[in-house]
């Protein structure tokens, strides 16, 4: 790795330490956060991840979108608005009973797992 490509690489890294996670708050629907990037990783993303109306705002971005610039945050969470005042910092929602939900599906996973064993076994 050539000595720019270090320096470059070590500058993304304290970059990525630097995002800011809120505090979770709801309501009665949705959980919510907000992630603040730092502003000189704000400006390294990728043009096609910002709006085309010349606003400097992100549009919303897919969950592989805003994973791969870094952000990281546990399962369920839609980036569904921007806050053009402040364009670095990005909001976030999930369905307030996203864990439980997951975990009945993973449990109903798990038993239909069993049941297709115990099925195959009386064959």
């Amino acid at each position: 790795m050539a000595a720019k490509e270090k320096v470059d690489a070590a500058k993304l890294e304290e970059y990525l330490e630097r995002i800011h996670y809120s505090e979770r708050y709801s309501d009665d629907e949705y959980e919510y956060r907000h992630v603040i990037l730092p502003k000189p990783l704000f400006k390294l993303i990728p043009k096609q991840f910002f709006n085309p109306d010349d606003t400097g705002t992100l549009r919303l971005l897919s969950e592989a979108e805003w994973r791969g610039i870094g952000i990281t945050q546990s399962l369920g969470w839609e980036h569904y608005e921007v806050h053009t005042p402040e364009p670095h910092v990005l909001l976030f929602r999930r369905p307030k009973d996203f864990d439980e939900q997951l975990k009945r599906q993973e449990l109903q996973q798990m038993m239909n797992g069993k049941t297709s064993q115990k099925m195959g076994r009386k064959k």
